[in-house]
């Protein structure tokens, strides 16, 4: 047997320590960015369109990523070259965000900033399943938890710890208040330096000695892989046409412009399809669309967990400054005063669940080995639930903290057991590319949830952004559910 050795708690940590970089650039995008474009003028109807930009991003440069990653290797190594282009680019979009001086500057920022993060962050996913033997991998993902609470619980606090050191909290209309500005200019350095650590500081396996690990092809238990072939034409055909059916019926009903999003998607699955087979077999495209057809059944039955937790999480990220700002501190314009308290005040919930997170990521190990991976991914989705819908109840925005200790075990556990899941039933050659056809699961929710929830929340819910966090909650319970149905060697179901 040739195992993986086990590393020590400081090569872990410093191959996981680029994380808390990453985090701290996406903290900074998830507080703040609904923030920049009401500054700068938009609805907050229109806010979660502009969203769109960033999980889209990921839909097409993870996948990409991941591919060439599994086919890297020089003598910068496999995935630490990505990390570093990554890295530049995601600190020049940090200094760009804030200074946005129209809408559309911003929103092409973020699209920018989040290809950007994608480029860093995909390799770091398959670098721990690549230097992990896979009893190790769970404490890995955990590390990696670990500092993406605390980053994001730093980057989070920043603008309204610079608000309590006296930088100003207000600006000119349509601009950012100092506040903002120079905590997106901390978060780039810190950034691109925690990246540069983890570059420094580790080695990485050659393709040949992955293969020779005993991991490298998961146990037949996990799951079997699909028969290789493409779809067929008919099948890529009748995808493109529900897209084109769903877009007739939005314009016949006159529908909500966003649900658009919904039938391009499933339009745009259908060409891709169909791009493959008239492609050359040995391109990139058509491999891609190979092992997306081959995926392992655990992965498949992953993909309904990650799609209801991560709906649960965009939900949360558009909706919470508007919900809070309007529920706990009285105010819908984002020029007042009390409007930019309580967009404070929600960055400092953020940064307390990602804290949370920083301690549950302590205890999911604990959790692991006492209930296995799915219960212990259960336990935590179902403490997430209950602090989502708690934010309905709680009128007193001191006492919203409490709701976020359940958050941030849900958000701990979302970021590290579905990786180490999906880490054990995949080949160690299509590490990559799996890790990045996995960010579809990722992504398609966040799709949904901002081209539906905003027609559902006018519609059917009173135009209250309070109500996307209550869905954000059953979406979770359902999440919880489905990873009961998830294989897991050892493990009885």
């Amino acid at each position: 047997m040739n195992r993986k050795p086990t590393l020590s708690f400081w090569q872990i940590w410093n191959m996981c320590f680029g994380f808390l970089g990453i985090q701290f650039g996406f903290a900074l995008q998830n507080a703040n960015a609904s923030r920049i474009f009401q500054t700068l003028g938009a609805n907050i109807d229109d806010v979660p369109g502009l969203w769109i930009a960033a999980p889209l991003t990921g839909l097409l440069v993870q996948p990409i990523i991941g591919h060439l990653s599994d086919r890297t290797w020089n003598r910068f190594g496999r995935r630490r070259p990505y990390f570093m282009i990554g890295a530049v680019f995601t600190t020049l979009a940090l200094l760009v965000m804030p200074n946005s001086p129209a809408l559309w500057i911003a929103a092409g920022t973020l699209w920018v900033l989040d290809a950007s993060i994608n480029i860093s962050m995909e390799p770091f996913r398959a670098f721990v399943g690549d230097q992990l033997a896979p009893a190790q991998r769970p404490t890995g993902y955990a590390m990696q938890s670990f500092f993406i609470g605390v980053g994001a619980v730093v980057a989070s606090f920043l603008p309204w710890l610079l608000a309590k050191w006296g930088v100003a909290n207000t600006a000119a209309p349509g601009e950012m208040p100092d506040t903002v500005r120079y905590a997106f200019y901390l978060g780039g350095a810190v950034l691109f330096l925690s990246i540069a650590w983890t570059v420094l500081t580790t080695r990485e396996y050659s393709p040949q000695q992955l293969a020779a690990f005993d991991d490298a092809v998961p146990p037949e238990a996990a799951g079997e892989a699909r028969p290789a072939g493409l779809p067929s034409s008919a099948a890529g055909a009748g995808w493109v046409g529900a897209g084109l059916a769903l877009a007739a019926a939005i314009a016949w009903r006159e529908g909500d412009r966003m649900l658009y999003v919904l039938a391009g998607l499933l339009a745009g699955y259908g060409l891709l399809l169909l791009a493959a087979r008239w492609i050359r077999r040995d391109r990139m495209l058509v491999s891609i669309v190979h092992d997306l057809g081959r995926m392992p059944q655990a992965m498949r039955r992953l993909a309904w967990v990650q799609f209801f937790s991560w709906f649960a999480l965009f939900a949360m990220w558009i909706y919470t400054t508007a919900a809070v700002t309007q529920v706990h501190f009285g105010a819908t314009d984002p020029g007042s005063a009390a409007y930019n308290d309580g967009a404070n005040w929600v960055g400092v919930l953020f940064g307390a669940y990602n804290g949370f997170a920083a301690v549950a990521a302590l205890v999911i190990p604990w959790m692991v080995r006492a209930m296995g991976l799915r219960w212990s991914h259960l336990v935590n989705l179902a403490l997430g639930a209950a602090g989502l819908y708690s934010l309905l109840l709680i009128r007193d925005p001191q006492w919203l903290l409490l709701s976020m200790v359940g958050v941030g075990f849900a958000w701990a556990s979302i970021l590290s057991l579905p990786y180490a899941l999906l880490s054990d039933c995949v080949p160690a050659a299509k590490m990559g590319v799996y890790m990045g056809i996995f960010n579809f699961f990722i992504v398609i929710p966040q799709l949904v949830a901002a081209s539906a929830l905003g027609f559902v929340l006018r519609h059917w819910l009173g135009g209250q952004p309070i109500q996307a966090l209550a869905i954000g909650a059953a979406s979770l319970v359902v999440a919880g559910i489905c990873v009961l149905r998830v294989p897991v060697v050892g493990e009885k179901a």
